[in-house]
């Protein structure tokens, strides 16, 4: 657990710019005439005016609540996808790429659930502006104050189907080719670092590429209708209708590029880091 938590904290860290940029696109509606503006804006002008609007510090915005959130996470999601592999599966030597599925999502389902809430702190840190919170725990009284503890799980529909095939199709589709390389390679019981790094970019490739519009609906929701541009009301369906006719279907992959931009370090930092330090500790998977 602590190799897994370890190497997603540090991911993230790494990756933390990319990801607020990211945000920064999905929880803005185009509805505003101000919004219309910014959604016209490439990754470089927003990182410009992020920096310009809070320092180089600024980018990093989130990352505290978001590595501490991600090592239990990643931690739990690991724990757990072992364990559903051990229950679905037939037969624990020859598990199924479908048996790998279903493990992963609901692996990805019960670790989310468990700290949702500071999936949520995330984003209001994350889009905060300069001098909005004084700390984390103002940001978690001024959410409180708005809608008690249910105020802390907006957007955990959208999050939790999103979750079906990102987390399943991911930890799947990873194991499934490296796994696929050691049968074919049998002499072969250390595939390195390009093994990992290949079979991460394309498992996370997919998982993203299924589960974005969920990560959008549910970062929309999450954000204060000031960002947003959106009623603080709107449910699910409500706001992905609102999305759809107000933005195509493009809409639902607003900030995709600079999302795909955080892959290959995100899998370089994370992903091989991780095989590393299971190897150095002993640590096997089935």
């Amino acid at each position: 657990r602590r190799v897994h938590g370890g190497a997603g904290a540090f991911s993230r860290t790494v990756t933390a710019p990319l990801d607020r940029i990211k945000m920064f696109f999905q929880a803005r509606s185009i509805g505003s005439a101000q919004n219309q503006v910014l959604a016209q804006k490439g990754v470089v002008p927003v990182l410009r005016e992020m920096v310009a609007e809070g320092g180089l510090a600024s980018l990093w915005r989130g990352n505290a609540v978001n590595v501490f959130k991600i090592a239990p996470e990643n931690a739990m999601k690991i724990l757990f996808y072992e364990q559903m592999k051990r229950i679905i599966a037939a037969d624990i030597k020859n598990v199924t790429i479908a048996e790998r599925f279903q493990a992963g999502f609901l692996a990805g389902i019960v670790a989310q659930s468990i700290v949702y809430p500071l999936e949520m702190l995330k984003t209001r840190t994350a889009l905060r502006s300069t001098g909005q919170y004084r700390n984390i725990l103002h940001c978690a009284i001024d959410i409180w104050r708005a809608g008690g503890i249910r105020a802390f799980y907006r957007g955990y529909i959208p999050n939790t189907i999103g979750i079906i095939p990102y987390a399943g199709l991911d930890l799947a589709i990873y194991e499934t080719l490296k796994r696929g390389y050691i049968r074919t390679h049998p002499e072969n019981t250390d595939p390195g670092i390009a093994l990992s790094l290949a079979c991460g970019a394309i498992s996370c490739t997919c998982g993203q590429l299924a589960g974005y519009p969920f990560a959008l609906i549910r970062t929309r929701m999450q954000a204060p209708s000031s960002v947003s541009g959106t009623p603080t009301d709107m449910g699910f369906i409500k706001l992905s209708s609102h999305i759809i006719n107000s933005e195509g279907l493009r809409g639902l992959y607003r900030g995709m590029f600079p999302n795909f931009l955080k892959v290959l370090p995100a899998v370089t930092t994370g992903y091989v880091v991780c095989e590393r330090l299971k190897g150095a500790l002993g640590v096997h998977s089935v």
